[in-house]
């Protein structure tokens, strides 16, 4: 898997950057890109699986508000400014017919908590289902499978996903057994809701999508890419006389100042080891 996601990686991110892009509408108004691969001597069709470099991730939450302003910001905002990938928040409330716009209820058997029923959850999955395909629709849940790096890459290949923010307890299980295709969990503790799970998903997915991050090495040499985790960073100035003490010196490994890049990267490949040993042995048992 992790072979593949770096061959398509590579292969989008040419599309991405040197393919001329079309934008054209289809009859429901939504954005979509074609690429045509051009060299004067060749032109290459591309697999239907590398066509295009635009994602669309859409989540479903009772607390919009709570999750709208991040998906706006930093990456995920100019990801979709790049228009590489869309991020659409969709209120839950609207989707239910009661009229008070609830959408939980006690569950049966007693059990303390309250539910979302399947109602609301649903009817706003079939009205997206109604317009596009979705390659994946997960709900976020503590006794899902546990999110890293390798599942984000693999969703980040995906053109459209579905999260689901859960609350309260949970949902209603019938729509876990016959709609939800992936039940993700991002560690081993309780949220009050599923929506800093689904911020941390997405932000993990589009930063890894050919071209959302300016420099392509800076995304693939990120911890845990390669089960190790990242080497020591530095930056300007070389020397730094800490406030505490003028005196002392914090200087820079010399290695990284000598300009030798094959002996800089032998030095980073030991670090993260060394690194990686001692904080989580556990990546190098994988």
């Amino acid at each position: 898997m992790k072979k593949c996601f770096f061959i398509l990686y590579f292969t989008r991110l040419i599309v991405t950057l040197a393919a001329p892009k079309v934008l054209t509408l289809d009859n429901k108004n939504e954005k979509s890109f074609s690429f045509t691969l051009y060299c004067p001597r060749l032109i290459v069709p591309l697999p239907k699986k590398i066509q295009k470099s635009f994602m669309r991730i859409d989540i479903i939450t009772v607390l919009p508000e709570l999750i709208e302003p991040f998906t706006q910001e930093s990456i995920l905002g100019r990801a979709q400014k790049k228009g590489l990938a869309e991020i659409h928040v969709h209120n839950l409330r609207d989707y239910t017919a009661d009229k008070h716009r609830r959408v939980d209820d006690y569950p049966f058997g007693g059990a303390a908590g309250m539910l979302i029923q399947c109602q609301p959850l649903d009817a706003c999955i079939s009205a997206l289902k109604a317009e596009r395909h979705y390659d994946e629709v997960i709900f976020t849940a503590p006794d899902g499978e546990k999110f890293d790096q390798p599942m984000a890459n693999e969703l980040s290949l995906k053109e459209n996903i579905i999260i689901i923010c859960g609350h309260y307890k949970g949902i209603d299980y019938r729509i876990r057994e016959h709609l939800i295709t992936k039940e993700v969990s991002i560690g081993d503790y309780v949220l009050t809701g599923g929506e800093l799970a689904a911020a941390v998903m997405a932000d993990s997915i589009v930063r890894v999508i050919p071209g959302v991050i300016g420099d392509v090495e800076s995304a693939l040499s990120d911890s845990f890419q390669d089960n190790l985790l990242e080497p020591p960073v530095y930056t300007r100035p070389a020397e730094y006389h800490p406030v505490s003490n003028p005196e002392e010196t914090w200087a820079v490994p010399e290695i990284l100042l000598s300009g030798h890049e094959a002996k800089i990267k032998e030095w980073e490949y030991e670090q993260a080891l060394k690194r990686t040993k001692a904080l989580r042995p556990d990546l190098l048992e994988e």
